[in-house]
């Protein structure tokens, strides 16, 4: 097997453990954060329900993936290599500072730079719609921008009639109401799983059709396996300095508030991947827990020096991961 190719496959699975750590915190926080579930027991279930989404939900987002860039066969490994390494080294330096961040942003920018950088900007599929389906950067990065306000959007309603239908429950619903959380976590782990292990899938499927090893965009079985693995590992790991963040430092969140939380983030991340639109499950939760705070009109309450801070680092992280993908690619290239 072609060494460039090993390479490239490599930091896919990588990638996917960083993506799976990082968005551990997304199907987790908020049921740890309102004590409906412990740590470990959470942490096991949502590394087990991101290994079944791929298998369950297709491979729509890989093709999505997989149709961002057009380089010369020859150059599609040190291409992807080099869009990868960008995007791991942005999602390491995040989890290192416990910020939530954008992986889909990240692996969009690297590889996006150093594609245009290889083979000018041509090499970049830039913006197409096929019916439903999202194609080329600028329809990712619609569906990236849209699934935040959609979260957020979709969790103040949920939680106003939330708290209309249960205004005269006892303390008793509580129990009912933290196993919704456990369904909705693991919906929401379905969803993610589902949509982030297709990322890597996608970038494999770019250098498997061009080293030849298959003719089709859709990858084979031991390529998805291969992602879902990594993705579940990397959730099992788990950032609980992001998990702090979005339980915890956004806004303070009750068991309906996680229940209205994570019921909208499935919804949204769980459609995306049908669609096969790459979303960021991380943004979807974390405005989500914005839209908590909305349905229960505490503007007050709402943390947004630290809602700003996420903002700046989800504006940056794109042209940051091209600017970073087309250096590592001159890099790269220089070293040979």
């Amino acid at each position: 097997m072609d060494p460039g190719l090993v390479v490239a496959v490599g930091l896919a699975y990588a990638f996917a453990f960083t993506n799976g750590v990082q968005d551990a915190a997304n199907a987790i926080a908020t049921l740890v954060a309102t004590r409906a579930g412990r740590p470990a027991p959470a942490l096991v279930a949502s590394a087990l329900a991101a290994l079944a989404g791929p298998m369950l939900l297709g491979a729509g987002v890989a093709g999505t993936i997989a149709g961002l860039i057009h380089v010369d066969d020859a150059e599609a490994a040190e291409v992807v290599s080099a869009g990868l390494l960008a995007a791991l080294a942005w999602n390491l330096a995040a989890w290192s500072r416990g910020l939530p961040s954008s992986s889909s942003h990240a692996l969009v920018g690297g590889l996006a730079g150093a594609a245009a950088t290889a083979a000018g900007l041509d090499a970049v599929n830039w913006g197409e719609l096929d019916g439903w389906r999202p194609g080329g950067v600028a329809a990712v990065l619609v569906a990236l921008a849209v699934s935040p306000l959609l979260g957020a959007a979709a969790s103040a309603l949920l939680l106003r009639f939330l708290r209309r239908a249960l205004a005269r429950a006892t303390r008793r619903m509580l129990g009912p109401v933290r196993a919704g959380q456990w369904g909705s976590s693991l919906v929401l782990a379905v969803a993610q799983g589902a949509n982030d292990a297709q990322k890597a899938v996608g970038v494999v499927a770019i250098v498997l059709v061009a080293e030849g090893v298959t003719e089709s965009e859709r990858a084979p079985l031991w390529a998805t396996a291969g992602a879902a693995l990594a993705l579940a590992a990397g959730t099992a790991v788990g950032g609980w300095g992001i998990v702090r963040t979005i339980g915890r430092r956004i806004y303070e969140l009750r068991p309906l508030d996680g229940l209205a939380n994570q019921t909208a983030s499935a919804a949204v991340v769980l459609g995306a991947s049908l669609v096969g639109a790459p979303v960021s499950t991380t943004h979807t939760v974390a405005s989500s827990v914005v839209g908590a705070g909305l349905g229960r009109e505490r503007w007050g309450r709402i943390r947004w020096a630290v809602v700003r801070e996420l903002g700046l680092a989800w504006l940056t992280t794109l042209p940051a991961t091209a600017l970073l993908g087309a250096v590592l690619l001159s890099l790269w290239r220089w070293l040979e």
